[in-house]
Order: structure tokens, then C-alpha cells, then sequence
């Protein structure tokens, strides 16, 4: 028999059933303990609907009745402590319901580790680890905030790069190459598809049934955090994609837990998601709340994590999302705003804000929902910035289309600065953007071979111009031919080929403008850093705009050229006279391009145009971005 024992205090329990335990990690799950001089294990699950709990695993042989678990008042959770059981051997909770004469083994849902999929037993663990990261983590709070040079690559663990047998690399193995990457292409953060356990692997992460531990099938827990450790030694951010909004309906996991919809919504109009076949967080249940709220914190606690990027949050928002009339249920005001979630959210926002304030919160957010990156206070949902899918979808959507067209459709370019400043913003090129048969990054070009090439540079060159901070998912830096799959590497020998490798030579210093040039991060976020000087000359295709720093001196003017025609004597106006530095030229050599430019810079004339004093006459490259800074 276990030993009835109470670690969890009556203020524990009061909080979570008030939804505001914000750290049950720290009390439910299996947690390593002595009691009475005898080493072993405590174990506590919520299952109120349950008649009977015990634990099974390695230790007892998988024996339904050797260690039943306590009730703790009406709490809901159900507790005991095993002498013996120690860090490493499997373990389930076989629940027998109150209801339906249902009883399942259930995974643990707050455990720290679990059996490698296709096993889907939890694991006993410690999170003990000695951090390296101290210098980081001072400082970390300046190099996330809206005014840093902010700019995100998008990985997925298990395909970046793989070893003989067509293996994953392990976390600690990530660590050796991932670190050095990541400083050496300049990128500031690496975001990482879901850790979180999941045991479909195809999911990527976001079918998730483990929110308290990192998937075992690259390590450990200790494993895990060496790689973060060694990001941050490094100078690199990390971010984790963590899925508040559904979760999968695998008979181990949080589905019908205790033989009741626990933690779904028991009606399907609002418990299951149609488009992915999930169940439906319960965002009004008191200790769902603290279960997702503990979840978040427990990756920026334990794991050191800079930053969570909320996934499908459009679907958390609204009851009708991907429903047909009849298939939802309008809330109390008849609406279809889901007010639950909406208050999970605000909720979400200031719980990991007043915990760690040197952190930043990400919405995949895909509608026109106002205020997403908007405080609280004054009526937002309290992240700190939003994915712009608009933007992406308008700019991929041009650069499709042969550059003859292009003229008719300058709007696709320049329609984002009407709408830039009501949120902050992201823009990004996901992995959403090159799977399921929509093709790589390049493959989405217009033209021939060089077309494409100079076509994608130009791309990322001008949302490198744009304002907002920067994503792009892996093998699009050095501009993968083929889909991305996440059953193989990524196809790295291509970046040994001169346009690729042009490329990626293209990225970095893109990286390095980034972070060098206040004017293309200081005001990121506020309409003092951006000033059209033509967003008219459709005809021509081409753009030009100023970005602005906090101080005069920092001023960056970027031209474009969408079309394969170079255009010599263009002539733009600029604020200041004397010598424009031309920063970078997408049509360098060095970027596999034609070669044509400007020699270095261009003189100011004192010639008036597009409303200044003084004016740049221009050579344009054939379908080129170029940076200028004046000098004198």
C-alpha cells in the first residue's frame, strides 16, 4: 500500500481549483521524495470523476491494485507515495471512472519525461541541471524587446539535419552544430516547432499529449536544456511553439481522462476541432487554467525558455472557427467571440509578463482581430507581437506572378503600411508556407532558374526593409529546391552550389545589416521609422522608402526593383545631401547575381524630387533590393 501522505497544502489546492496556480508542477505529477527516512515517489493526478486511481509501472509489474492512490478532500486529486520507485522506471495511472464502467491507463499528464513513441508510458524524472547561461539570461530582456534587431529561424528538431540511418540528431548532438549555425548566419533566435511530447510524429509537435516534458525521442529532460544552455552561451534566443488550443484524442492522453471530458468541452460543437480532428481545451474550467497557465511558465522556469509562440490562436477566438452554421454555439451575447478563451489569453499574457518580464509572448493570430499585441489594460489580448499572415500572403502572392503583371498588382505591396502600425508585428515565412504541396521558397518564384533566384533574394531583402521583426523557417536561407519533409534532412548539399551558397551568403549579411543599422530596428514598431518616398511607380514596379532610427543620422534608404529590366538614371529623392553608401546589393556576385550597382554609392544632387531637397540618380538592378546610408 502507498503511504497516505499530504505534500500538496491546502493553499495548493484552493488555488488550483480557483484557476490561479500558476506552478503545479512544482506539486502534482511524480516527484521524487523521503518520507520517514524511506526514499521513493509521490505521485498526485486530478481525476474527480474517478472511483478508483492507481499507479502501475515497472515497479509493481503493471498491477492494477498494488498502489492505489488517496482522494484529497474535493479537491479532485488523487495522491499517495510509493517507497522505491525511483527517477527512470515507467509509470501510468489506471483510472477507473465513476461513469460508463470506464477505466483506462493513462499517461501522466504533468510528468517530465515519457517512453520514446510509439510506448507512451511517463517516465520518472528530475529536472536537476547546472545552468552555464547566467551572462545570457541578464541580459536577455533587451534582445527580445520590440526595439532589437529581432530576426527568427524556424526549426524543426527531428529534420534539420540527420545522421546515418536517416536518424534525428539528438538534443545534445543539436547542441554540437545548431549554436555555431545560428551565430554564424546572424539569425538572433531560433523558434523550435513543438517539443512538447506528441506521439505522432507527423503532427510536428503540435498534436500534444505531454506539456510538461520535451519529447524523448532526442533525450532527456537534462538533454533538452543542454541545448538551450548552449543557444544561450552562444548569444542565440530560443522560442517554443506551445499549443494551448487542442490536443489529441489518443487513448493515453488527456481525452475523457477520468471517463468524463475533463479537460475538452463535453459538447462537440465546442470540444472538437473539425479541421484536425482534436479535442478542445475547456478555457472556462478553473483548473484547466491552471494546468495551461503552469505549462507556460514551466517552460520559461525550468528550461530557460525567452518566448512562447501561441499556435492557432484565430481558432481559439472564435466558436464558429472552420464551422458551418449549426455546427457551433453562439456565446451568452449571442456571438460567435469565444469569451473564455479570450480571457484565457488576456490571462495567459500578463501570468508570464508579471513572471518574467524579460520574455515576449507571439500570436499566430490570422484574422483582424484588434488589439492581439495591445496591453490588456486598454482592451488587448496582451502579446507582444503577431504573426502579419497578411503580409505574407500578399507579397508570396505577387512575387508569383511574372513580372509583367506585377504592374497591376503594386497594391500587394505597398497595402501592408495602411494597416503596419495597428499591431506589432512579425513577418514570417513559416514552415506552414512550404508543405503540404505548396512548394519551397524558391519554388514559388516567378522566372527562369535566375529569376527565381534573384527574385527570393529580393524577397527577403525587402521584408528585411519592411518593419517588424523577421522569421523564416529552416532551408529557406539558403533556398532549398524541394519541400520541406520532415522524414528527411534538409538538402544541405545544395547549399554547396554557387546560387544557393549566394544565397545564404545573401541571409547573413542581411543578418548583419539587420542588427548593425538602428534605422532598420530601433522603430520596428512605430510609424516614426518608415516613410514612403514613392509607393506609386507601378508602372516601373519599383519602391522606395526611408527607414529611420531614433536619431537623424540613422536613415537607410531602400530601393526595389520588381522587375528583371534595370533601370539606369532612376532617380529617387532623399532628406540629405552628400554621399549614399550602398550598404548591400542583392545583385552582387557575391549573392549570385548579375553584378550591377551603383559603384560603391552615389553623390546627393541638389536636385529636388519626390518632395526633398536632394536626389540620388539611381542605377537599378535587375530584380534587386538595394540599402543606401548617407555618409558625409
Amino acid at each position: 500500500m502507498a503511504n497516505n501522505i499530504k505534500l500538496l497544502s491546502d493553499q495548493d489546492l484552493y488555488l488550483f481549483n480557483e484557476g490561479n496556480h500558476l506552478r503545479l508542477y512544482d506539486k502534482l505529477g511524480a516527484h521524487l521524495a523521503t518520507v520517514d527516512g524511506v526514499d521513493g515517489t509521490h505521485f498526485a493526478v486530478w481525476a474527480p470523476n474517478a472511483r478508483q486511481v492507481f499507479v502501475i509501472g515497472d515497479f509493481n509489474g503493471w498491477n492494477k491494485e498494488r498502489h492505489p492512490l488517496h482522494q484529497r478532500g474535493a479537491s479532485g486529486i488523487w495522491e499517495g507515495f510509493i517507497p522505491g520507485v525511483k527517477a527512470g522506471q515507467n509509470y501510468k495511472y489506471f483510472i477507473v471512472s465513476n461513469f460508463d464502467n470506464f477505466s483506462a491507463e493513462k499517461a501522466d499528464p504533468m510528468a517530465f519525461s515519457s517512453e520514446e513513441a510509439p510506448k507512451t508510458a511517463s517516465v520518472v524524472a528530475t529536472l536537476d541541471y547546472e545552468w552555464g547561461d547566467a551572462a545570457w539570461m541578464k541580459e536577455r530582456g533587451a534582445k527580445v524587446g520590440l526595439k532589437s534587431p529581432v530576426s527568427i529561424y524556424e526549426l524543426h528538431l527531428g529534420s534539420w539535419r540527420r545522421k546515418g540511418d536517416n536518424l534525428p540528431l539528438s538534443y545534445r548532438e543539436l547542441a554540437v552544430e545548431l549554436p555555431g549555425y545560428m551565430k554564424y548566419m546572424g539569425f538572433s533566435h531560433v523558434e523550435m516547432m513543438p517539443v512538447t511530447e506528441h506521439p505522432f510524429y507527423g503532427s510536428w509537435g503540435y498534436q500534444t499529449t505531454g506539456y510538461f516534458a520535451p519529447t524523448s525521442r532526442y533525450g532527456t529532460p537534462q538533454d533538452f536544456m543542454f541545448l538551450v544552455d548552449s543557444l544561450h552561451q552562444a548569444g542565440v534566443g530560443v522560442i517554443l511553439d506551445w499549443v494551448p488550443a487542442h490536443f489529441p484524442s489518443d487513448a493515453h492522453g488527456l481525452a475523457k481522462f477520468d471517463g468524463t471530458c475533463l479537460y475538452e468541452h463535453a459538447d462537440p460543437r465546442q470540444g472538437y476541432h473539425p479541421d484536425w480532428g482534436s479535442a478542445i481545451f475547456n478555457f472556462g474550467r478553473n483548473e484547466v487554467k491552471s494546468f495551461l497557465l503552469s505549462s507556460a511558465l514551466f517552460w520559461l522556469d525550468k528550461f530557460h525558455i525567452d518566448g512562447l509562440r501561441v499556435d492557432a490562436v484565430a481558432s481559439m477566438l472564435y466558436l464558429d472557427y472552420s464551422r458551418k452554421a449549426g455546427q457551433w454555439v453562439a456565446n451568452k451575447y449571442g456571438g460567435n467571440e469565444n469569451l473564455e478563451a479570450i480571457a484565457f489569453l488576456k490571462q495567459f499574457n500578463h501570468v508570464v509578463y508579471e513572471n518574467y518580464g524579460d520574455t515576449q509572448t507571439y500570436a499566430e493570430e490570422s484574422t483582424a482581430w484588434p488589439m492581439v499585441s495591445r496591453p490588456t489594460y486598454i482592451g488587448g489580448l496582451g502579446f507582444g507581437l503577431k504573426w502579419d499572415m497578411g503580409w505574407m500572403h500578399d507579397t508570396l502572392r505577387y512575387f508569383s506572378r511574372d513580372s509583367v503583371f506585377r504592374k497591376y498588382h503594386h497594391n500587394d505591396l505597398t497595402f501592408r503600411m495602411l494597416y503596419a502600425w495597428g499591431e506589432n508585428f512579425v513577418l514570417p515565412f513559416s514552415h506552414d508556407e512550404v508543405t503540404h504541396g505548396k512548394g519551397s521558397m524558391l519554388g514559388k518564384m516567378a522566372g527562369d532558374d535566375w529569376q527565381k533566384f534573384a527574385n527570393l533574394r529580393l524577397l527577403y531583402g525587402s521584408m528585411y526593409a519592411q518593419p517588424g521583426q523577421k522569421l523564416m523557417f529552416m532551408g529557406s536561407e539558403f533556398a532549398q529546391w524541394g519541400e520541406w519533409n520532415h522524414d528527411r534532412s534538409l538538402d544541405w548539399h545544395q547549399a554547396g552550389h554557387p546560387p544557393h551558397a549566394g544565397m545564404q551568403n545573401w541571409v547573413r549579411d542581411l543578418n548583419a545589416l539587420y542588427k548593425a543599422e538602428p534605422a532598420l530596428h530601433e522603430l520596428n514598431c512605430n510609424p516614426a521609422g518608415f516613410d514612403w518616398v514613392d509607393a506609386n511607380d507601378s508602372q516601373q514596379s519599383v519602391t522606395a522608402f526611408l527607414r529611420r532610427g531614433e536619431r537623424a543620422e540613422d536613415t537607410v534608404l531602400v530601393v526595389c526593383n520588381f522587375t528583371p529590366v534595370t533601370r539606369s538614371g532612376y532617380r529617387v529623392g532623399v532628406p540629405r545631401g552628400g554621399f549614399w553608401k550602398e550598404l548591400l546589393n542583392s545583385d552582387s556576385t557575391t549573392y549570385w547575381g548579375s553584378g550591377q550597382g551603383n559603384l560603391g554609392g552615389v553623390k546627393a544632387g541638389d536636385y529636388q524630387s519626390h518632395g526633398r531637397p536632394y536626389s540620388l540618380s539611381l542605377t537599378l538592378p535587375p530584380l534587386s533590393v538595394s540599402f543606401f546610408k548617407c555618409c558625409d
